[in-house]
């Protein structure tokens, strides 16, 4: 398979006051035209890290984009939102994208994670505790109703009979991929998730994933895990093979990788108001020279990595746009 790349827009420096909206679609705009990547990427955040709005951002980017896939990575608010108007939201999105929506969900984060996360989910009336079976219970209600006419469905958090959404999405099936991190560095350079914690979130994607997004592995790391996941498919019957794969990743070129590195984390520091070790950093981050950043990323598709989702972890993103685009994707036949 060919490298498949995709840039993740900082939809957040919006509103921290770092890139105007007109200068973010600019940048869609940009990737499209230069041919290399397969997919635009936003992010996703009610409180906890405020943002430009993802449906909203992906229908504007949909207007003025005919190629790239248009993807939410990952959708943190999924368990906020009421399913079945979220249905909608995403198959109207999917009919005027002509196909081209690409749906990541995730957990979001706990409410244990900061007063932010906090009010998030207290204002939204959702439980912490509840995110995992609002997840699987709403992914299962996208799946019903994208494709089928009088759905009724009987669950913890919804119910409903003779339900028929209009308008259908163009992909059948629409794809509905999850994101999970249950390995590598918390932000604190700590330990991470239990492994009871991640046998749950691999089972989750296996079960009712499309594909798998993760972060913050190295390229060892995502062939063993993604390893786990498709032996879990397996076992559930599903054919592995069909099981698509992502890394959610940034970027930094610069021809002092330490210099790269220190910007990155100044970015990435102000672009979630929080402190990061060094170590989380570099585990996050592609950065160096160009060469350097041609070798890590080869490394992450000889490991089995599918697509990678790119952020430019810098203020300037025109220059690392450039520089990407100039110096490190013609190694993969790029421009």
């Amino acid at each position: 398979m060919a490298p498949s790349f995709g840039l993740i827009l900082a939809n957040r420096a919006v509103v921290l006051g770092a890139i105007k909206a007109p200068e973010l679609l600019d940048l869609a705009v940009e990737a499209e035209r230069a041919g290399v990547f397969d997919a635009v990427w936003v992010g996703d955040s009610l409180l906890a890290k405020p943002r430009l709005e993802s449906v909203t951002l992906l229908s504007a980017l949909a207007g003025i984009t005919s190629r790239v896939r248009l993807g939410v990575g990952c959708l943190a608010t999924f368990v906020h939102r009421h399913p079945v108007l979220f249905a909608q939201q995403w198959a109207s999105l999917d009919v005027l994208s002509r196909g081209r929506a690409w749906l990541v969900v995730c957990l979001g984060g706990p409410s244990d994670a900061n007063a932010a996360q906090a009010a998030e989910h207290a204002v939204m009336g959702v439980r912490s505790s509840e995110r995992v079976a609002r997840l699987e219970e709403g992914v299962a209600i996208l799946r019903t109703l994208f494709h089928e006419t009088n759905a009724s469905h009987r669950g913890r958090f919804y119910a409903f009979d003779g339900v028929t959404l209009l308008p259908r999405p163009v992909q059948n099936p629409c794809p509905v991929w999850i994101a999970s991190n249950p390995t590598g560095l918390t932000w604190k350079g700590g330990a991470s998730a239990s492994r009871a914690a991640v046998e749950r979130a691999y089972r989750r994607v296996a079960r009712f994933a499309d594909g798998w997004m993760t972060n913050k592995l190295s390229p060892e790391e995502f062939r063993a895990e993604f390893a786990r996941v498709r032996a879990m498919a397996r076992e559930d019957g599903r054919d592995p093979s069909r099981l698509g794969s992502a890394l959610y990743h940034n970027v930094n070129i610069n021809g002092d990788r330490r210099t790269a590195l220190e910007e990155a984390k100044a970015f990435l520091e102000a672009y979630y108001t929080t402190t990061f070790s060094p170590e989380f950093v570099e585990q996050w981050t592609v950065a160096g020279s160009p060469r350097q950043c041609v070798a890590d990323l080869r490394a992450y598709f000889d490991a089995g990595v599918g697509h990678m989702a790119l952020r430019l972890a810098s203020w300037d993103q025109q220059g690392q746009l450039k520089r990407f685009l100039g110096e490190v994707a013609p190694a993969f036949g790029g421009r």
